[in-house]
């Protein structure tokens, strides 16, 4: 197996070179060996390790399902069940489903954020989706150039429907504004029962 050089671990763990060598000196990551010249190398799951990250033989699989309303919970469990089935016929390991109920509008959603945070781990070696557009609405490109960064192999069950850009726009702009007018409509029903309750 290659060592790292100093350089590499530095860019490998996103810190300055002055950083490992302090380091070093404070027990925190020790190189594995000196070459001819006294450069340090650093034996990469060392490296993985000190970042949190886990080989990719050892990752998991992510099945990601999603549904913006709760009408549609039914339908998220047949999403649930139909990705970890694929995944683990495909032989896929360590398969784990994250279920989420909103809009593809709300980056705050638990199951996005826990995703977000195993990939950057680097503990995700491949991500089960129904279609590539139910993961977000907008900004998806950003999160499929991360899990590209992380060597995230993406699988998709079914390939995105064919829609015109009228149609498009109309379900982008029906969606902000269902996520705008929520909150609005929230409160006023909440106001309505404080008045019935009274």
């Amino acid at each position: 197996m290659r060592m790292l050089s100093i350089g590499e671990t530095a860019a490998e763990l996103g810190v300055a070179v002055g950083t490992l060598r302090r380091w070093h000196r404070q027990g925190r990551l020790m190189p594995a060996c000196r070459i001819i010249g006294g450069h340090r190398r650093y034996q990469r799951d060392a490296v993985r390790a000190a970042a949190g990250t886990v080989p990719a033989s050892t990752a998991k699989t992510i099945c990601d399902a999603r549904v913006s309303s709760h009408d549609q919970a039914e339908q998220l469990k047949t999403q649930a069940s139909r990705l970890q089935k694929h995944c683990v016929e495909s032989g896929s390991a360590g398969v784990e489903v994250i279920s989420d109920l909103g809009s593809g509008l709300n980056y705050r959603k638990k199951g996005l954020q826990r995703l977000l945070q195993e990939i950057l781990r680097g503990r995700v070696a491949r991500l089960g989706l129904v279609t590539k557009d139910r993961l977000l609405r907008f900004g998806s490109e950003l999160l499929f150039r991360i899990r590209e960064f992380f060597r995230v192999d993406v699988v998709a069950l079914e390939s995105a429907p064919d829609a015109s850009r009228e149609q498009q726009l109309t379900e982008d702009l029906v969606e902000i504004l269902t996520v705008f007018s929520s909150p609005l409509y929230g409160s006023r029903s909440r106001k309505n029962l404080r008045v019935l309750a009274v």
